[in-house]
């Protein structure tokens, strides 16, 4: 597909899908051929590509080990860095988030969305069991 195509069937400006598609290219996501006949399209097959990995590459994840270091507001460190309730939650927050990514690709994001209603709560039950094994 070409920019201007991807721009219309996603809804968003050329320019900004040129710059994501631009981040894509430089991570191994998507190939792209120059010409009359030239476009984007996927480097691997989309169930070869995880989400997880596609969020790396756009912009990172919600909750970084470092944030808490890089926004401390107003002080040179954050009145709460040696007890702090909310760290933790953004932690398992991202843990969670992360278990269902790494489990997710291209392809499922293929599925309509009836199919992932039934497709969700699968992966959430597999990744619950991974990361909590049966005693």
């Amino acid at each position: 597909m070409t920019i201007p195509e991807i721009s219309k069937a996603e809804g968003v400006s050329a320019a900004h899908a040129a710059k994501l598609l631009r981040i894509l290219r430089r991570s191994g996501f998507v190939k792209s051929v120059r010409g009359k006949v030239g476009g984007y399209s996927l480097s691997r097959p989309a169930n070869k590509i995880l989400i997880s990995d596609v969020i790396d590459a756009l912009g990172g994840r919600l909750f970084e080990s470092d944030f808490c270091e890089s926004h401390s507001g107003q002080r040179k460190i954050c009145r709460h860095s040696t007890d702090c309730s909310l760290r933790i939650l953004w932690r398992a927050v991202q843990v969670a988030v992360d278990k269902v990514l790494e489990k997710t690709t291209l392809q499922d994001l293929l599925r309509s969305e009836s199919e992932m209603i039934d497709w969700v709560p699968t992966l959430s039950v597999a990744a619950s069991r991974a990361s909590h094994p049966p005693a």
